[in-house]
């Protein structure tokens, strides 16, 4: 099995002019795979990254975190740019993740929350009232300044390879906010969504404005792209997907337009949502396992612009063995062909067992595809 580390693509960095909202660090990378895919062309080859493909699957990774809370990796420029860097130079893939936590601007605009090992992101003082939501506070780009300049630190060292910035979508993030953490049945989320609508609305609005302040610091230090994570939005039926979701989903997709950049919208359980989501915005949709390429692709037809998917290898059977991981590999990039664009990827994030080698030996093979 090869384990030669591979390194970010050489080549200088080219700064773009600036148009409107776009941003004079951001690289010109028209031959990147992972941007001509994204954008519905055709690339030199099927690309792929990885969900959490910076994280616990790496000992590098695990050595440089160790006695580091994660909240505070999040802030430190340099060690942020060196996890991003990481399977960058391990895999191969063919985009960075920007190594951050959806949480990271509630906690930089001062709400107090924290990710606790084991539970997840845990709120001190949950969101349920009007009151509440009042003294919720705005987000400061200069409060994610380290973000921003590690993202910068990315732009002059991942050469030609590609960032994707991320934030997480208002509906998830409200959900941590209003249950005070992880949640199975997200019952008083749902409650506060029917029982105060114009509360939640209030609420939504404000998480909206932050996961743009968020993109837009990103975007403005030179990411090539962005994801939008509404990780637990397949809790919700379409309907309510619809009233009390969308709008504010699409003020977020709308509010980065202007950059020009590809725009990933990604949840997992969505498979009942996916034209919802397709209609807040997004240049691609992102799949978790549960549904089929060429299936997701048919429910996203017919569009008013060529449909691109992106996913869907269940990350569960990286832990097997390596024939059932490769017939695995090879179906989803032949149902990926339905669509006019595809971005191999998992169906969700990298488990913390996963064996780096299968994971190097996967990007091997699809770029052989």
């Amino acid at each position: 099995m090869p384990t030669t580390p591979a390194s970010p693509a050489p080549g200088p960095a080219v700064a773009q002019a600036a148009a409107p909202g776009s941003s004079p660090a951001r690289r010109v990378l028209p031959d990147a795979p992972f941007l001509v895919a994204a954008r519905g062309g055709t690339p030199a080859r099927l690309p792929v990254w990885f969900m959490r493909q910076a994280g616990r699957s790496l000992p590098e990774y695990r050595a440089l975190r160790e006695g580091v809370a994660m909240l505070d990796s999040c802030f430190d420029p340099e060690m942020l740019a060196e996890i991003t860097l990481q399977p960058v130079r391990r895999h191969g893939v063919d985009a960075a993740i920007l190594f951050s936590d959806i949480v990271v601007p509630l906690r930089a605009a001062g709400v107090d929350i924290d990710i606790v090992p084991g539970t997840g992101p845990v709120v001190a003082s949950p969101v349920r009232s009007a009151a509440d939501v009042a003294a919720l506070p705005e987000l400061d780009p200069a409060q994610v300044g380290a973000v921003a300049d590690g993202v910068r630190l990315l732009v002059e060292r991942l050469g030609t390879t590609p960032l994707i910035g991320f934030a997480g979508a208002p509906f998830t993030l409200a959900s941590y906010l209003i249950e005070g953490g992880p949640s199975r049945n997200h019952e008083h989320t749902k409650a506060l969504m029917h029982s105060e609508p114009r509360v939640w609305h209030a609420l939504a609005g404000k998480l909206a404005d932050i996961a743009l302040t968020f993109l837009m610091a990103q975007l403005d230090a030179g990411a090539d792209a962005i994801q939008l994570f509404d990780s637990w939005a397949g809790a919700l039926s379409p309907r309510d997907y619809r009233e009390f979701v969308l709008p504010h989903s699409t003020r977020v997709f709308e509010g980065v337009a202007a950059y020009g950049v590809p725009r990933i919208h990604f949840g997992v359980g969505t498979g009942e949502l996916l034209t919802a989501m397709r209609d807040a915005g997004p240049d691609v949709v992102g799949v978790d396992w549960r549904v089929p390429l060429d299936e997701a692709v048919r429910r996203l037809s017919p569009s008013e612009k060529p449909v691109v998917v992106q996913g869907n290898l269940d990350p569960a059977l990286l832990l097997g063995s390596w024939p059932v991981v490769e017939a695995e590999v090879r179906r989803i990039a032949e149902e990926g062909k339905a669509a006019a664009g595809h971005v191999f990827n998992l169906g969700h994030g990298v488990l913390p067992g996963t064996d780096p080698d299968v994971l190097t030996r996967v990007v091997e093979l699809i770029h052989q595809l």
